[in-house]
């Protein structure tokens, strides 16, 4: 497939002509278009985002790292990007791919454009015509192999790279996104510090420990290969394992972090790639879907209320479903019913540290969404309760864990 993109023009304001750009997939797609940002190439993980807004927390989230990302809503940019939004210390998006750059910034809290920031970065960009064309083979097709180039003219040239590049299957990223120390981020003035929180860095947003801090939580951020011996070392009320990319087989060190923190009998909540790694400590599989759930839209349905959420997600990597049966096949076309899941996400399963159920599904697909073990305080969501960006239906969990430390772990 093949596609062009209207003729080459400036972007937020710039009165020069854009450069034309290449966006290969690993399938052979091309899709020709206008540069957007800096100008080079790059190469990654094809995916797309369902968000509206919260482009610059998206850009910023570790857990892109290595991946290109298309943003299906038409015009990205308006609001500019300032100094207080950023999850993190930098753009991890490996590349990104939009329809309609904006062309004037429109927001009073902007401290520059959006095509200004991608090029200070370093982040190869592309406008095309066709991001709905490209969301649908991304979806039909799957998350696959994709560059980005303004300096290689031929597709075929291009191409070879593409499928020379790795994949995302086998990736150890969290160590690259992590911090290379630790810190610590105090409650805010006049809130008292009632729990010591040790957050293990997978590819933690900045939200996270803040929204932890004005709970009354002093957070000790730690990175990512952070063993149980140095967790348990600062005396924590709680543990907690952050988000991240990459793909949680390839996190076997989290993994044993996990299962040491478990034996323990501390408190634990862990988030989207920290739900993976308490699913591989608990003795369930991950996998890869098929293109993932990104986006601030997903619906999921507590199993134990029926209440359903709808939540925002980051994650192409999910747990498989307990007993080695049937997994959901994950990925299925909206409309699918969530009756539809096996029986095995209604049961609870053993594990080596005691009798566990999945509490999360996700109603488009039947993906696990959530794990929680029944006879001690832990607990996971694949999804982002801080909302940055995203709804703000799931935050209670935070305070749920805060609960947990109250409670002594009982």
């Amino acid at each position: 497939m093949t596609t062009d993109a209207p003729a080459a023009a400036g972007h937020a304001g710039d009165s020069r002509a854009a450069p034309p750009a290449l966006l290969v997939l690993e399938d052979g797609t091309v899709m020709r278009g206008t540069a957007f940002g800096a100008e080079g190439e790059t190469f990654g993980e094809m995916v797309f985002n369902t968000g509206m807004t919260g482009y610059q927390e998206t850009l910023t989230d570790p857990s892109y790292a290595r991946q290109i990302v298309a943003m299906t809503a038409p015009h990205i940019g308006n609001t500019g990007v300032n100094d207080e939004d950023p999850e993190s210390r930098r753009i991890w998006v490996g590349g990104y791919v939009v329809r309609e750059p904006a062309r004037l910034t429109s927001s009073w809290r902007a401290d520059r454009d959006l095509d200004t920031e991608l090029r200070n970065q370093g982040i190869t960009g592309i406008a095309i015509r066709g991001t709905r064309a490209l969301t649908r083979r991304l979806r039909e097709h799957g998350a696959m192999r994709a560059a980005i180039s303004t300096t290689e003219p031929d597709p075929a040239r291009l191409l070879e790279r593409v499928l020379a590049s790795p994949g995302m299957v086998g990736a150890d990223l969290a160590r690259t996104v992590t911090t290379p120390e630790p810190y610590t981020v105090s409650p805010p003035a006049g809130i008292p510090s009632r729990y010591r929180v040790a957050a293990v860095d997978l590819g933690i947003k900045a939200s996270t420990p803040r929204y932890l801090a004005r709970l009354g939580c002093e957070v000790l951020v730690l990175p990512a290969g952070a063993t149980a011996a140095t967790i348990l070392e600062t005396s924590p009320d709680g543990v907690f394992f952050s988000n991240g990319p990459g793909d949680p087989a390839a996190a076997g060190y989290a993994v044993e972090a996990m299962r040491g923190v478990l034996e323990a009998g501390l408190p634990v909540f862990g988030i989207c790639l920290g739900s993976q790694i308490l699913g591989r400590a608990l003795g369930l599989d991950t996998y890869k879907l098929r293109y993932g759930h990104r986006g601030v839209n997903q619906p999921v349905m507590d199993l134990a209320t029926g209440r359903v959420q709808v939540t925002s997600h980051n994650h192409g990597f999910a747990a498989a479903l307990p007993g080695g049966g049937d997994r959901p096949a994950g990925d299925r076309p909206a409309g699918t019913e969530w009756a539809h899941i096996p029986a095995a996400a209604r049961q609870p399963f053993g594990t080596p540290y005691g009798p566990a159920v999945v509490s999360h599904v996700n109603l488009n697909d039947g993906v696990v969404e959530g794990l929680r073990m029944l006879e001690r305080p832990v607990f996971s969501v694949q999804y982002h309760p801080e909302a940055a960006p995203g709804p703000h239906d799931a935050a209670g969990l935070f305070s749920d864990f805060c609960a947990n430390m109250r409670n002594g772990g009982a």
